[in-house]
């Protein structure tokens, strides 16, 4: 098991740095000071959602007059390109006067930002995730900008996104702008086939547990070490795995294995994962499709790039995940560039004998997106910090992120607001245009986007049909669960609650791979009973009872009460 002294110090670290700083810093700073909650005063137009022109003469509008600012990914290992090298990034500098200067934490985002704190040079920009401790702090210590001044002012998040409130922090202010939310189902988790291994097999059905077990088991004895029978993506972090879970329970969640959650509801109470019956069969049968060589051997020890190599080749039978269709959509286009009949398509959710097929749910989404932007006091014009955000989060802005400029493949707005597309419309560079703006997507409105791209979708005919989108609209968004309920569950990480969560955290992973490999359903349950006992321990059931409390308020929240 890990220790539990590093996240202790580099919390302490942050804050010591945080105090420093802002004992030598003015707290002037435009915005943040408007009580939330604010009525829409708007008079109904007939324009698009998002798309009227500005009535007030001091409202920012993108392209006026030039726009600087400085962004910073808080992520480990994963920085922002160079704005300008993408679509969208090298328009915006062109055609409407805005630069953007990345920051690279290099590595170690952590150090990065508690250096940015220390030399008083805060990023005018952060993205990161939702509640992320770090993050938290900046809010806590007056260091960041709240919106809600600006929510009528500039419409689009408020208009899209509807309800904010879940989003709020204790003091009732809203510091951060949602990536990809959506009041629709979406989501990609679920089960990609090998097309050709599959007709060659005599395209059996593929429904069941039961179904899914005799078809793995015809292509190991087929096609040997040659094909994996079943490839979960992600497996250390119970991704490709925690599909097949869901296939022993009706409204059995991805999200219960979580970081986030680690426990089964249970009426009004959150219970232990290690205890859940459905948990118990599911991990009997995972163990045994391992046993007998069913699911690929070094599942929680491979790279992402090995797993991708082997979809890619087309040597996996069976592909799960909580996005299979990034790799498999890429792997669509190669494989059938050079044989018609190889490629991947996509099934609908494994359920166990007896369970309702249309309550089986191999992946969850949330109305409130996964992660979010944040402006620092340090930014010189928060409101037009804002504006752009609104402006990138609307009908306009994610057309050009899809689509690219007005006027090229999309020419104004339908009834509904969706764009119109052209006849010069061009897929493929439509294709690449998403693909190469996709890591600069910072405030995605899934609930605008999605059925703008199902529009073009529907239009074509199905072999014209781009792979991904297709089976979105098939199979993956109608078997998505709204999981919002379930946000924001965890401890400050230097708070004995946040000690507890870091150990059960440690202790899952580890029970996780060890129950995978056991060698009979006997041991799965002695695996199981240990870790549950090892939990409690650790003070497991003080976790629960916080976490159930923060879901019931959640619950509340969504309730309008």
């Amino acid at each position: 098991m890990k220790k539990w002294k590093k996240p202790l110090l580099v919390a302490a670290s942050l804050m010591l740095v945080l105090t420093a700083v802002l004992a030598g810093c003015s707290s002037g700073s435009k915005g943040g000071n408007n009580q939330p909650g604010n009525t829409a005063t708007d008079k109904p137009s007939d324009a698009p959602k998002g798309t009227e022109k500005p009535a007030e003469d001091d409202k920012w509008v993108l392209g006026e007059k030039p726009l600087t600012f400085s962004l910073y990914a808080h992520y480990k290992n994963s920085d922002f390109p160079q704005w300008e090298s993408r679509p969208l990034g090298k328009w915006l500098k062109e055609e409407r006067q805005v630069t953007v200067n990345v920051i690279s934490a290099a590595g170690d985002h952590t150090a990065k930002l508690n250096t940015l704190i220390t030399s008083n040079q805060l990023p005018d920009i952060i993205w990161g995730d939702k509640y992320d401790p770090d993050i938290e702090r900046l809010r806590e210590n007056g260091m960041l900008v709240s919106f809600d001044e600006y929510l009528d002012k500039y419409t689009n998040l408020r208009d899209w996104m509807g309800d904010l409130n879940m989003l709020r922090s204790d003091d009732g202010k809203l510091y951060m702008f949602p990536n990809w939310y959506t009041g629709r189902p979406a989501g990609n988790a679920g089960y990609v086939i090998n097309k050709k291994i599959y007709e060659e097999l005599g395209s059996p059905t593929l429904e069941t547990t039961d179904d899914l077990y005799e078809y793995l088991k015809k292509v190991r004895d087929k096609y040997g070490k040659e094909i994996v029978p079943f490839e979960p993506h992600r497996a250390q972090d119970a991704q490709g795995l925690g599909v097949l879970y869901t296939a022993f329970g009706e409204g059995a969640s991805y999200t219960h294995l979580s970081k986030g959650l680690r426990a089964v509801p249970q009426g009004d109470k959150l219970t232990s994962i290690f205890t859940d019956p459905v948990f118990r069969e599911a991990e009997k049968y995972i163990a045994k499709l391992f046993r007998e060589k069913l699911i690929s051997q070094d599942a929680f020890t491979q790279t992402e790039d090995m797993v991708k190599e082997k979809v890619m080749n087309g040597k996996v039978a069976v592909f799960a995940g909580a996005s299979p269709t990034t790799f498999a959509g890429e792997a669509q286009e190669v494989l059938t560039k050079n044989d018609p009949n190889a490629g991947y398509f996509m099934i609908w959710p494994i359920h166990k004998p007896g369970l309702d097929k249309n309550k089986i749910y191999p992946g969850t989404y949330t109305t409130l997106g996964w992660n979010a932007a944040y402006i620092t006091k340090n930014a010189k014009d928060p409101e037009a910090l804002f504006a752009f955000l609104d402006w990138m989060t609307g009908p306009e802005g994610m057309n050009v992120q899809f689509f690219g400029p007005e006027g090229g493949n999309w020419e104004g707005f339908d009834a509904n607001g969706q764009p119109n597309f052209t006849a010069n419309y061009n897929a493929e560079e439509v294709k690449k245009i998403q693909s190469e703006n996709d890591a600069i997507m910072l405030v995605g409105n899934t609930g605008y986007i999605d059925p703008s791209k199902m529009k073009y979708i529907l239009s074509v005919p199905e072999e014209q049909q781009d792979w991904r989108a297709r089976y979105q609209y098939k199979i993956t968004w109608p078997t998505q669960q709204n999981a919002t309920e379930f946000i924001g569950l965890n401890p400050q990480p230097d708070s004995e609650l946040g000690i507890i969560k870091q150990s059960i955290d440690d202790l899952f992973l580890e029970v996780y791979a060890n129950v995978t490999s056991a060698k009979s359903d006997e041991e799965v349950d002695k695996i199981l009973d240990k870790a549950e006992a090892d939990a409690q321990k650790l003070g497991y059931g003080k976790l629960l009872e916080y976490r159930t409390e923060l879901w019931q308020a959640n619950k509340a929240k969504l309730a309008g009460k």
